[in-house]
């Protein structure tokens, strides 16, 4: 008997899933983070997933049975957000030092007289630059010379700095330099980490190039660190497996791998719910879902296409202002086009410089909590809502081994209704429609920029907290159906068992079609693709069947905006240049209604994925049999959104019911980790998987 552990560490909770590798069998664990040191909640969680399946492991220990542990947090996320990272240095090309300051000199907000910009990651005293220059199409024009690195050396070395950036003019295109520069610095000071740009983000865009290698290294230490000690905890536990970090473009790699590149990681936690979602519509035949995953401190909500969520290759980190685009450090990483919003189950509800009720996006988290943890938290939250609207169960919230206090949001609650002249329940009932509206909001911008239409779309909730919320936002944005897949209130850990192994390499030349070098793309390409097999082999624990393909974004000479199209691997000849004309031209027909007849095209960037061939993975509830006949547990008041009062109404225990089960709402379904919550008249059918479908009729 085997198992695979995968862990979650979120803002508010973690979460653990055990699944017997040969069955597909699942148990949960899930623990309040502990914000000062997130490994004591992860060893807990350890610890309760070992106990879970003890009694059926024979005589044998569980934790020696573990063959993989899969891990994503929200590590280096807070990292940046705090700016709680290593002292790092840059040493860039003589006269681009400034770079990270100039940035692309847009204001976010033209009318904001008080703007702040995203401050960079490494001050200016920490910056220094060397003599060397290679041309945008590759040549070395001057290389660096020794008596120039090591007096660089000599000033890194004053300078007290843990970490190392080195980002040079045009390296996307040759690293030559860049690397010379690098094996140098890791000779002289083996005991700083260093990050190249060619190695992070091997793309044009000198800024954004740039920031990504200066984020990378001021996470690099603190990652390692925090690698190295969760491995110890491991081995504490009688586990000697193989550690696998999930990574943002919706694949992982292995731990040493996410080491040295650490801001791959950065949307690690959000891309393993997206797989979740995605991994559950297509098991139960639904292949276009909107992935809703709710915890207690963030929702995140991606649109899923044909079964699998679209791949971009910028991101925002460490937003100024949380939604406000070009608030942030751009990133050139591979991450799962998602949007997250500041709406969780501890998300606070305060009043606006308006006086009107507003909620989020700060949140909180795990400590002190929401006012019902009974943890000294004194602000109303979305969970204390939920509470006072018959919801959650006080007496049943994590499976009853926590109990909420009921009290403490009424006080919280009443407070804020003072203020605005509100009754308890009808506060709790503004904070339920508020931070629902917010997130359908946030979710009609997300698909209407896909062209999308909404009412194709089955919503696939996850969560903690998405359970109990999905159903009425579904409702707003007028979908036909909401999928509850087991162990929801886990999902995002039941992604990271679904995820494939996967790896991203690119490189950066613009060049027009006709002028391409076909010689040296395909010299270029087979290099990237050995060190990919490299990294993919190394997270690799047996053969697996490894599906490969070639990725190119392309315009015409003069646009600035790239369309990408992609192809299997093959390989590169002159005969490429046909299929590349006809397959942009179909892509920028599709996407504007008509090609430009006379308009020249131009490579920008060549990109190549590795990634194990990604099945449906079906996991199994270790449920008895189930009683033929569906019975309530009990009875409970909950607000019902429909006749907009407070109605009694069945509550069942989720798992003691059958493949098969029909029953009609509005009800409450209650499980360990969550509650799924149908305010409305719908049907609700438990299909063979046990997974809950709620059918809204597409009112």
């Amino acid at each position: 008997m085997s198992y695979r552990i995968a862990i979650d560490i979120g803002g508010t909770f973690t979460d653990g899933v055990i699944e017997n590798a040969a069955t597909g069998e699942v148990r949960l664990a899930k623990r309040l983070t502990t914000q000062a040191d997130p490994g004591e909640a992860l060893a807990d969680v350890v610890d309760d997933l070992l106990a879970a399946v003890r009694p059926f492991n024979g005589s044998g220990s569980p934790s020696g049975a573990v063959t993989e542990v899969v891990h994503g947090s929200t590590l280096v996320t807070n990292a940046l957000i705090e700016r709680k990272g290593a002292r790092t240095a840059l040493v860039a090309t003589a006269g681009t030092a400034d770079v990270i300051d100039i940035g692309r000199e847009v204001r976010y907000d033209l009318y904001d007289l008080d703007i702040q910009m995203p401050k960079p990651l490494v001050e200016r005293e920490h910056r220094f630059e060397l003599a060397e220059r290679i041309a945008a199409d590759g040549a070395v024009l001057a290389a660096p010379g020794q008596a120039e690195i090591d007096a660089v050396v000599e000033k890194l070395r004053r300078s007290g700095a843990q970490s190392v950036a080195v980002s040079f003019l045009h390296s996307c295109v040759n690293p030559e330099n860049e690397i010379r520069v690098g094996d140098a610095l890791r000779a002289a000071l083996p005991d700083i980490a260093i990050s190249l740009s060619s190695r992070v983000a091997r793309e044009i865009r000198e800024y954004e190039r740039t920031t990504t290698a200066t984020a990378n290294a001021f996470v690099q230490p603190i990652v390692a660190k925090y690698l190295n000690e969760l491995s110890a905890r491991l081995r504490q536990a009688g586990i000697d497996a193989p550690l696998r970090i999930m990574v943002s473009s919706g694949g992982s790699t292995s731990a040493g791998i996410a080491a040295e590149v650490p801001i791959t990681t950065l949307e690690s936690g959000p891309a393993g719910g997206v797989l979740s979602a995605a991994n559950a519509g297509r098991a139960a035949g639904f292949d276009d879902v909107l992935a809703f995953d709710m915890g207690g401190t963030t929702a995140k909500i991606c649109t899923v296409v044909a079964g699998a969520p679209s791949i971009v290759h910028a991101f925002e980190a460490a937003r100024v202002r949380r939604f406000k685009k070009g608030s942030g450090l751009p990133l050139l990483i591979a991450s799962i086009d998602l949007i997250e919003i500041g709406a969780g189950g501890g998300s606070i509800a305060r009043i606006s410089d308006l006086g009107l009720l507003t909620v989020g996006p700060d949140s909180a988290a795990a400590d002190p909590g929401p006012a019902c943890y009974g943890r000294g938290g004194r602000s109303a939250t979305v969970t204390d809502a939920d509470l006072t609207l018959g919801y959650l169960n006080a007496g049943f919230f994590l499976g009853g081994r926590m109990t909420l206090d009921a009290s403490a949001t009424q006080a919280a609650l009443q407070r804020l209704g003072d203020r605005l002249s509100l009754k308890l329940l009808e506060v709790a009932k503004g904070i339920f429609n508020v931070v629902n509206e917010a997130m359908a909001a946030a979710a009609r911008v997300h698909i209407a920029e896909k062209a999308q239409d909404p009412r194709r779309f089955t919503m696939v909730a996850t969560g903690g907290a998405g359970p109990v919320h999905a159903v009425e936002i579904a409702r707003k944005l007028r979908l036909p159906r909401v999928l509850f897949p087991i162990a929801a209130g886990t999902g995002s850990c039941l992604g990271f068992l679904a995820a494939p192994i996967r790896v991203d390499r690119s490189w950066s030349k613009p060049q027009g079609l006709e002028t391409v070098d076909w010689q040296q793309i395909a010299t270029t390409l087979a290099d990237l693709k050995r060190e990919a097999e490299q990294e993919l082999n190394s997270a690799l624990t047996s053969p697996a069947d490894v599906v490969w393909q070639i990725s190119l974004e392309m315009r015409y000479v003069g646009q600035g905006a790239n369309l990408t199209v992609s192809f299997p691997w093959r390989s590169i000849t002159p005969a490429f240049e046909a299929e590349l004309d006809a397959a942009f031209r179909k892509a920028y027909e599709a996407s504007y209604g008509g090609v430009l007849p006379a308009g020249s095209l131009e490579v920008v960037t060549w990109r190549i994925v590795g990634a194990t061939r990604q099945d449906i993975k079906r996991f199994v509830w270790p449920t008895g049999n189930a009683p033929s006949a569906a019975r309530p547990k009990a009875h409970r008041a909950i607000f019902c959104t429909q006749a907009n009062n407070m109605t009694d109404v069945p509550v069942y225990d989720r798992y003691a019911l059958g493949s098969g089960t029909r029953l009609r709402g509005p009800l409450i379904l209650e499980e360990s980790e969550s509650t799924i919550v149908v305010p409305v008249e719908a049907d609700v059918e438990v299909l063979g998987d046990l997974s809950v479908l709620i059918h809204l009729g597409g009112e």
